[in-house]
């Protein structure tokens, strides 16, 4: 349980995170480190320098951009969740920050972290792939952005690129649509069994599955029946089309898509009742 050696250097800005990523082969950034910490006590992770970003009071923040909010990169969880603005114009990011971890986790672990470190059982980024959020990366290049849809490309794995930054994260305002998060673990701090997220739209919902797959999926069989005019409880049966659950011990493979149809007929009521 002790992490192999390391270089350890304190970033005051992107700029100066870019410039000190540029300057060894495989550094990684420290944000709450609740994700990186654990695995690099196991030896699953061995980066020779984290850049620590925790002290840039730049990338934390909630701001109206018009027709999105942005949300920065270092936003800690609970703040995320206690945004009177997200709580308006997108409640389904604050309620799902709510649902992460423990109160612990929620004050020290950031929204950034939590979709750079690309766990396919995290609830946010199910949520910003179904919201169809945009992310903002800077590197050494400048600065581009990339659609959630194609942030996400393996297990554990993201499109930055070794020395970018991801530094905010931007959601379109739900102008009182419907939605839903809902989540299946056996405590509160657990990650999750299963989580489901559904934000209505034109007629019909966008559905994302959490923890059925290598990475944030939509449920484009479940979305294809709604349009079509399918009930909840009949278009909730296609949840399981193109997935590849995982087995572990918190379910089987069989059981997670068992239980993936209950919760993605729930989350489509609540969503489409609001």
């Amino acid at each position: 349980m002790i992490p192999s050696a390391f270089e350890y250097e304190v970033a005051s800005s992107v700029g100066e995170t870019i410039d000190m990523l540029g300057r060894y082969d495989d550094a990684k950034i420290l944000a709450g480190g609740h994700s990186l910490l654990p695995l690099m006590k196991l030896r699953l992770a061995q980066p020779s320098a984290l850049i620590d970003i925790g002290r840039i009071s730049d990338l934390s923040y909630v701001r109206d951009a018009g027709e999105e909010v942005a949300i920065g990169a270092g936003t800690c969880h609970e703040d995320v969740h206690f945004d009177s603005l997200l709580t308006e114009h997108c409640p389904i990011v604050a309620h799902t920050a709510g649902e992460v971890g423990d109160p612990q986790v929620r004050h020290r672990g950031t929204i950034g972290g939590s979709l750079c470190h690309a766990d396919p059982a995290a609830d946010l980024p199910t949520v910003l792939r179904t919201l169809d959020a945009q992310l903002v990366i800077e590197g050494p290049d400048g600065q581009r952005m990339v659609a959630a849809a194609d942030f996400f490309k393996s297990l554990f794995e993201t499109d930055l690129g070794p020395h970018e930054v991801l530094t905010e994260i931007r959601v379109r305002k739900l102008k009182g649509a419907g939605w839903s998060y809902q989540k299946f673990h056996p405590r509160a701090q657990d990650w999750a069994v299963v989580g489901v997220a559904v934000v209505e739209r034109d007629g019909g919902a966008a559905v994302g599955l959490t923890s059925m797959g290598e990475t944030p999926l939509r449920a484009t069989g479940v979305e294809e029946a709604l349009a079509s005019g399918e009930q909840p409880a009949d278009a909730a049966r296609r949840a399981t089309e193109g997935t590849s659950p995982p087995s572990d011990p918190l379910g089987s493979g069989e059981y997670r898509k068992a239980m993936v149809v209950v919760f993605t007929q729930r989350a489509l009521e609540e969503a489409l009742s609001r």
